[in-house]
């Protein structure tokens, strides 16, 4: 749709028995055209996982990047323009992942981004909204229990002999489990000076958040025997820093899960240990063990015991201290 304005000025006004005269001539036309240029659903996505990256938002910047390969990898590398993402391009895009076997979860996971990303679009005024994702799956459904007994965890703890992959992966299973379940990343980046007068101190990467663990002896063995002298970390799972720490421990990560399968196999468990199962195993026992929930909340770093309870699935800083030790000194026996 094409507009003319037309720009007016006294010299081009005369005004006699209630008409008005405009001299053309004089005039300016400005033309503006209303239409919209295509944008590219690919290319759009890209100009947002990098924002992402520059913000440090690189988790969210992986996971937009996730959606994108698998949507890329469903169009067979040819990209479309936003304003033609219909209800059946969505609907299409599900059954294809539907027999590609992927589970339910990720499907609503991918489809929750894309969704995010075409209402981004329609903000921006680059399509109309045309609610492409109604018909399909953006639910999140409920998913497999993580974690283990205080049984299974004193099986993991006594269980060998084991190969020096195998027994680097348990130490680490149990070195999150004894510092109430500390996430992977946070225990990457730990370093000697963290501890100091038997209480070790560090922030989470999550959230920021300032959190104390009294140090315990079993911890102290796990670092001793992977003590390697002038390393700038605590744990052997960040080599150096050279700025690719990320890639680091994301690559130790998934070795030492690998070989937890091995050790959940040896035990004969139903589903496959992790390091999150160690996470979640020390908030599920310690709600066994009676310990309330705001204490279980503080312990883990959790912004709110809403939180928490996602953790637990129902299961219905000295107080956590002393829960930790209830905890540990419950392997013993």
């Amino acid at each position: 749709m094409t507009s003319i304005i037309i720009k007016l000025t006294l010299e081009n006004l005369t005004a006699g028995n209630n008409n008005i005269v405009i001299n053309l001539d004089s005039c300016n036309f400005i033309t503006k055209t209303h239409e919209r240029q295509p944008t590219w659903l690919f290319r759009f996505m890209e100009s947002i996982i990098g924002r992402l990256a520059q913000n440090g938002k690189t988790r969210t910047a992986e996971a937009y990047r996730a959606a994108l390969n698998s949507f890329c990898r469903y169009r067979k590398g040819a990209d479309i323009p936003i304003n033609e993402f219909c209800n059946e391009t969505a609907e299409d895009y599900e059954l294809y992942l539907k027999r590609e076997n992927i589970a339910m979860n990720t499907v609503s996971f991918y489809m929750r981004i894309l969704r995010a990303v075409y209402n981004r679009a329609v903000k921006k005024d680059l399509t109309d909204d045309r609610q492409p994702f109604r018909n399909v799956y953006t639910s999140i459904g409920k998913t497999r229990k993580r974690a283990v007994t205080l049984d299974v965890i004193r099986s993991i703890k006594n269980l060998g002999p084991l190969g020096k992959a195998t027994e680097f992966a348990r130490d680490m299973f149990m070195f999150s489990f004894y510092t109430r379940g500390m996430s992977f990343v946070d225990m990457a980046y730990l370093k000697p000076s963290d501890i100091s007068n038997g209480i070790l101190a560090y922030q989470r990467k999550k959230t920021g958040q300032q959190l104390y663990v009294r140090w315990e002896s079993h911890m102290q063995q796990i670092v001793d025997r992977y003590a390697t002298g002038g390393s700038l970390y605590l744990l052997p799972l960040i080599s150096k820093p050279n700025g690719k720490e990320r890639n680091q421990y994301r690559h130790k990560q998934n070795l030492i899960n690998k070989e937890l399968k091995t050790i959940s196999d040896a035990l004969h468990l139903d589903s496959p240990l992790s390091m999150y199962v160690a996470r979640h195993s020390w908030a599920s026992i310690a709600r066994t063990m009676d310990v309330p929930v705001e204490i279980i909340s503080r312990g883990m770093g959790h912004d709110s015991e809403k939180t928490t309870q996602i953790y637990l699935k129902g299961i219905d800083t000295d107080a956590i201290d002393r829960a930790n030790s209830r905890i540990i000194s419950a392997l013993e026996r």
